[in-house]
């Protein structure tokens, strides 16, 4: 059983190469696009409309409660960046029930990638709210001595949140490898049920980590802005 997707290549061609985490990676992008076009077609404000609509709200509505909880926030500026996040990485877990389909979170540096979306994401938004002066003030309070220490910071946080996804992924793949090669007729259904639960336990855990990085790093900037 291939526990990364990195492992399997699909096509080379001198410096570039298809690999599985790629190629996986285009698919649960399609497929998210294609469910949402289906979804989004027909919407309805009346009382009565359609299970896939529903679902959607419900998705929408649960992401937007969290982002309130985190941050006494609108939460509408954030919705579309967290529920990318949370939808592409619920998606990529979900599907790795499904017999040949290996998770891209499963890769390094899949996890990566996501982890530096929410790393720009911080600045971005600290920027537009306070002014790119005071945001960088803030990397040199109390003291300048701080400097090093606050970039530091900002680069382990995005490491920990890369390395904490692709753990999780990873481990759940070797521990189902395991159980499969011990009783390869009782666990596999075992297994689907645990794919599903973590899958989208690591999806939510992902995306609250994110909102968390990014409301902290606001609340801080801001508070520095209102003091001057």
């Amino acid at each position: 059983m291939r526990i990364s997707p990195d492992s399997i290549i699909f096509w080379q061609q001198g410096v570039f190469t298809l690999n599985g985490t790629i190629l996986f990676t285009w698919m649960v992008m399609a497929l998210v696009v294609m469910i949402s076009i289906l979804v989004t077609r027909h919407l309805s404000s009346d009382v009565k409309f359609s299970k896939g609509q529903n679902l959607l709200e419900s998705i929408v509505l649960g992401i937007l409660g969290q982002i309130r909880e985190v941050h006494k926030i609108q939460p509408d500026r954030y919705l579309p960046f967290l529920g990318t996040l949370f939808l592409f990485i619920a998606v990529s877990n979900i599907l790795s029930v499904v017999p040949g389909f290996i998770a891209p979170t499963g890769s390094l540096s899949t996890t990566t990638a996501l982890a530096l979306c929410v790393f720009f994401a911080v600045p971005i938004w600290g920027i537009s709210q306070s002014g790119l002066k005071n945001y960088l003030k803030n990397y040199i309070q109390p003291t300048p001595f701080m400097l090093p220490f606050n970039v530091m910071g900002e680069l382990t946080r995005t490491l920990a949140l890369a390395m904490r996804l692709f753990g999780n992924i990873m481990s759940g793949s070797m521990i189902a490898a395991i159980l499969l090669a011990i009783a390869p007729i009782f666990f596999p259904v075992v297994m689907q049920l645990y794919g599903l639960l973590t899958g989208l336990v690591q999806a939510y855990i992902f995306a609250v980590l994110a909102a968390v990085y990014i409301a902290a790093g606001m609340e801080v900037h801001a508070k520095q802005h209102k003091n001057e």
